[in-house]
């Protein structure tokens, strides 16, 4: 598994140039199926529109596509495209919608309008970092629940779901690379009595900006 950037957020901004309004969508798809439908959500919103040009990255980075939808040929999905290559997120797919306001932008004018609408929604977007990470359990009696969870809030864990039974199940997530030295700390604080238990292993969101 490999660590990369991503946003899981549905982000949107609009950018008038020359009475022209650039309205930008972005939206986390991992496929290209997923890309597909969110594309025609958006020509089905936006109906009315005179393009909707797209350009998506997608399984990690691996499958990218664009489209100018009509407007001249290489001013609209490819400056797409290469924004989002250049801003290095992926599973991202964006939609720029133009209604036309009378007034030509030119081939120049339309590549600096399509990219900067991407450029705007990427940057107002909330931006995650994937990270392989592990998701743990720990069970303990009820007098050691308390610090049990201020350790995992001081260690910056992810607390996931907690079972009241017989005793305490716990279950978190944390960074692989962090597993080794929170084990140390669990020892040190329990004095090994508790000892928590990998249930699997997989990416996971953690805030970039």
């Amino acid at each position: 598994m490999d660590t990369y950037l991503t946003v899981l957020a549905e982000t949107t901004t609009e950018y008038v140039e020359k009475r022209s309004r650039f309205i930008a969508t972005l939206r986390h798809c991992e496929t290209e199926a997923e890309a597909s439908a969110f594309l025609e959500e958006m020509r089905s919103k936006y109906w009315d529109a005179t393009h909707n040009c797209y350009a998506y990255s997608v399984s990690e980075g691996k499958l990218c596509r664009f489209s100018d939808d009509g407007e001249p040929h290489g001013t609209a999905g490819k400056p797409m495209l290469d924004v989002i290559e250049g801003s290095s997120i992926k599973n991202i797919a964006v939609v720029v919608t133009r209604y036309f306001g009378g007034v030509l932008l030119g081939t120049g004018g339309l590549v600096r309008a399509y990219s900067k609408s991407v450029q705007d929604v990427i940057a107002k977007a909330e931006v995650y970092k994937m990270v392989p990470s592990a998701v743990l359990e720990i069970v303990c009696d009820y007098p050691n629940h308390q610090k049990l969870v201020n350790l995992l809030s001081a260690c910056g864990c992810e607390i996931g779901d907690t079972v009241f039974a017989e005793n305490v199940t716990v279950e978190f997530s944390l960074p692989e690379c962090d597993v080794e030295s929170f084990g140390k700390k669990l020892t040190e604080t329990f004095s090994a009595r508790l000892k928590f238990e990998i249930k699997l292993k997989k990416l996971m969101p953690f805030k970039e900006n």
